[in-house]
């Protein structure tokens, strides 16, 4: 059996020109990157021929160490309807390096249901991490330079809120101290890390509309308080200018393909549990605007991706779903249920039977709460029973919802056909009734306390003492009513990552809120959320080499 890179190494990949040509890209508006990539311009949004398409949201229950496969769906479902004669473009995150060489692995989807070229994509791509890590660590540059000369601004190094970044999982920078060695080298001060992932320069480019927006966005960050505690931003830093010249390229999406030359606009990166788990408004945008239908994914479960392309993304840009997607396996059902990851391939009804609420919940809050007509798509596994198949229907029935097989991994576009017919047939009869899951201009403490419960099913929300004193300094600050992007762990509907299921009888602990400004969002840290994660026991860049040829093996 081949492995995923090695089917990626092998694809008969088509020259971009050709991908873009098919949409009907303008050539004056394509950017190559070699033959099998490239940027487009903004300008291409322009084009008065082509009108906006149906899209459809992908999202997953809650992850598992089994393993769920959401974006290698998307990619098989955009596969899969473009076989059936519909113009389908895919629009995805691009991968972050902290993942990739961490414990996750690639993230350009699997086996036949890929976007290519896989080595770049989940590598260095066309530099636009690097263009985000190099932006935030510019202004944290110029923040320790203005205090090194003078400190006209009178910031409070104790009360600096901006972190450097860095696209990798390095537990050892979480928390460290800087601007040692005398005084030519700086103010000694604590500071710590984010992954880039993590950085609100990613969050700002990935909501960005324009290179205006982007640089009134970069001039609103909110990089710490004055020794009055009056909040200080990049703009009296004046770098948002260098920052936006740093990220000017980086705005444009970038375009590539699926396997099966399905185009697929593949751009930012934001994480889902620490930040809004979206690609960019510009790429989703693009594939609307080229395809009659889109489809697109958010990161992890349907409680934190689905829930912030929701309420963020699509309160900030005026997008709204068709449709939507819940991906699920019969194996993390029953791990869900209590079966150790080694006994999963043996069938058990009972323990399914346990597991399946927390698919249910997410289906419910696709349906009822953001009122988007949905199916489940199971990813088979060769060890799933029809009896485990039949249960998952049956139960999936009782909210009004089908279930269609995906074998897009094993079969490409092929093994999505019943689920493309499923999207379909809702987007020709089941119209959206979409909403967010609090209105705009709801109070920081309001909105979070309604995730946790109308999203999460929380009896309520436990505000640290210290999370208390900052949503009243942001509510005097003029930031008490924006939206607000929850960082809690992935794998569970509470902020205990060890409790599985579909819990009940449980508060979410807030312990920090700060203010994203630029990116128009106020974060509120759960639990033992962290924004820069570390390496496991054994990280997949263990398994990574390249040979005398410039062959990489590994990369899954």
């Amino acid at each position: 059996m081949l492995s995923d890179i090695e089917i990626a190494q092998a694809a008969e990949v088509e020259d971009i020109s050709t991908i873009a040509s098919r949409l009907g890209i303008p050539s004056d508006d394509l950017v190559p990157y070699g033959h099998d990539k490239a940027k487009v311009d903004l300008a291409a949004l322009e084009n008065p021929s082509n009108t906006q398409g149906k899209l459809v949201l992908v999202t997953a229950m809650s992850p598992t160490p089994a393993g769920e496969g959401k974006t290698t769906t998307t990619i098989g479902l955009a596969d899969a309807l473009n076989r059936r004669g519909h113009k389908t473009v895919v629009a995805l995150r691009e991968p972050s390096l902290g993942p990739v060489f961490g414990i996750k692995g690639g993230a350009a989807g699997g086996g036949y249901a890929q976007v290519v070229p896989m080595e770049d994509i989940n590598l260095h791509f066309t530099g636009d991490f690097h263009a985000i890590g190099a932006a935030n660590n510019l202004l944290a540059a110029m923040i320790d330079n203005h205090i090194k000369q003078g400190n006209e601004l009178g910031i409070d190094p104790r009360r600096i809120t901006w972190h450097r970044c860095v696209d990798m999982n390095d537990r050892q920078l979480r928390h460290v101290v800087d601007g040692l060695g005398g005084i030519a080298n700086g103010v000694p001060r604590e500071d710590s890390y984010d992954i880039t992932v993590a950085s609100e320069v990613m969050a700002v480019l990935c909501l960005a509309t324009s290179i205006r927006d982007l640089k009134e966005r970069l001039g609103r960050i909110v990089i710490g308080y004055t020794y009055d505690r009056r909040p200080v931003t990049c703009a009296q830093i004046k770098a948002e200018g260098a920052m936006c010249a740093l990220l000017k390229d980086a705005l444009k999406p970038n375009l590539v393909q699926t396997l099966e030359h399905t185009p697929a606009f593949v751009h930012g990166g934001p994480f889902a549990n620490i930040a809004h788990g979206c690609n960019s408004v510009m790429a989703t945008r693009m594939a609307l605007h080229y395809g009659d239908i889109a489809v697109t994914e958010a990161g992890f479960g349907a409680d934190l991706g689905a829930e912030k392309f929701c309420d963020i993304k699509c309160r900030m840009s005026g997008l709204a779903p068709d449709a939507c997607v819940v991906v699920a396996t019969i194996r993390s059902l029953k791990y869900n249920g209590g079966v150790a990851k080694d006994e999963l391939n043996a069938e058990n009804l009972e323990a399914l039977s346990q597991g399946l609420p927390n698919l249910l919940r997410h289906v419910s809050n696709m349906q009822d709460v953001f009122g988007l007509p949905t199916v489940v798509a199971i990813n088979r596994f060769p060890s799933d029973t029809e009896e485990e198949i039949a249960l998952v229907r049956a139960e999936c029935a009782k909210l009004g919802v089908n279930v269609a097989l995906s074998e897009v991994w094993a079969k490409g576009g092929e093994g999505g056909l019943e689920l493309a017919d499923e999207i379909v047939r809702l987007l020709n009869t089941t119209p959206a009734h979409f909403s967010c899951s609090y209105p705009t201009d709801t109070p920081i403490k309001e909105a979070i306390e309604i995730v946790a419960q109308r999203v999460y099913h929380a009896e309520g929300v436990d505000f640290t003492p210290a999370a208390q004193r900052q949503m009243r300094q942001l509510e005097q600050d003029g930031f008490g009513a924006l939206p607000v992007c929850i960082a809690k762990t992935q794998y569970s509907f509470t902020d205990d990552q060890k409790r599985l299921g579909a819990p009940e009888d449980f508060r979410i602990t807030v312990r920090d809120v700060h203010v994203a400004a630029g990116a128009g969002f106020v974060v509120a840290l759960t639990g033992a959320i962290m924004t820069m994660p570390g390496l496991p026991r054994h990280p997949a860049a263990e398994n990574i080499d390249v040979d005398d040829q410039g062959r990489i093996t590994g990369l899954f």
